[in-house]
């Protein structure tokens, strides 16, 4: 086999594995509001985001072309398949490591940011596409705002709409609506999270001259929906802690709400073929959603301590990336 060909193996391997990853690290972000709501139990909330993630990575490509060829050009990229592998060990670290300490990182930012940063050990800062980079920031840093405002409106409806309802009836049907608002954000979550592992694949095709357009092929479509569904059966346990229960406590209505807006922005993104962070945008819907709420039952220390988080995932992922990156090449 020629060196060529183990590197793109390896590839769709730690691909896959990303993908795989990615899924467990997120199960928390699309059911931690329907198991802490007690709308859905462990195990029914697990098979269901794993059904709904599968389906939603099979749907759609947009957001993967995106991060094929919007961060580095694929077709002139240099030690091409060094710098990708490089990318794919540095994400996999960071979001093995902030899975352990339970903290709700960001897979895409994570992604990114060691795509970026492996590209510009490899070739300086003349590899990035700045104008495609640019726009994915904007769309990582803006849509959790836009999902905080959203989350805010949403909630304040329903407390102006719901407000004349008996309390312990009204939970009891929204716990029943909160599996389907599961559902559909399990949905989008798949739509727009496993397309970026297929976007890593294809980019490391073309690089390595296996394709010769950002089509994605078919097989790495369904390998990467296959990856994330198994991923996301397996759970993330430490991350719904956090996200279902010490941002704010959530009741069914809370949880419905966040929800909605977290499906709502996501897909929208999606629709748009813009890569956000599904972590970033279900946190800021239930901080919204507990300041509508009651700004004091919100546990701020909480939020600071995943704003940290946020904020330093990319730029320390990237420097993770450009430092793999010198280590392989010294091998490749």
């Amino acid at each position: 086999m020629d060196v060529i060909l183990i590197l793109t193996v390896l590839i769709v391997i730690g691909a896959l594995a990303f993908d795989f990853i990615n899924g467990f690290h997120d199960t928390a972000n699309s059911i931690a509001t329907a198991v802490s709501t007690k709308a859905l139990r462990p195990r029914q909330a697990i098979i269901l985001a794993a059904t709904m993630n599968f389906i939603g990575a099979i749907s759609f490509t947009g957001v993967a072309k995106t991060i094929t060829k919007d961060i580095v050009d694929p077709f002139t990229l240099e030690n091409g398949s060094v710098v990708i592998l490089a990318a794919l060990i540095a994400a996999i670290a960071w979001n093995l490591i902030t899975w352990y300490y339970g903290i709700p990182s960001s897979s895409s930012h994570a992604i990114i940011g060691s795509i970026a940063g492996a590209a510009i050990a490899a070739a300086g800062f003349q590899a990035l596409n700045f104008k495609g980079f640019l726009k994915i920031l904007e769309a990582l840093i803006f849509s959790p705002i836009i999902a905080f405002v959203v989350g805010f409106i949403v909630y304040s409806i329903f407390k102006v709409v719901f407000k004349n309802n008996n309390l312990s009836k009204t939970n009891r049907n929204f716990r029943l609506i909160q599996i389907g608002t599961a559902a559909l954000q399990s949905y989008t979550h798949g739509t727009n999270d496993a397309q970026k592992a297929m976007g890593i694949i294809t980019m490391a095709l073309i690089a390595n001259n296996y394709v010769t357009t950002d089509d994605i092929p078919f097989w790495v479509q369904l390998s990467c929906a296959i990856a994330m569904g198994l991923g996301t059966s397996v759970g993330g346990w430490k991350i719904i802690k956090t996200v279902g229960g010490k941002i704010m406590k959530i009741r069914p209505v809370n949880g419905v709400a966040a929800d909605l807006t977290g499906a709502m922005i996501i897909f929208g993104a999606t629709y748009i073929h813009l890569p956000v962070s599904t972590t970033h945008v279900i946190s800021s819907s239930i901080l919204g959603v507990g300041s509508a709420h009651r700004v004091k039952g919100v546990k701020w220390g909480t939020a600071q301590r995943m704003l940290i988080t946020w904020v330093i995932t990319l730029p320390i992922s990237a420097i993770l990336a450009g430092i793999c990156y010198m280590i392989l090449n010294l091998f490749f």
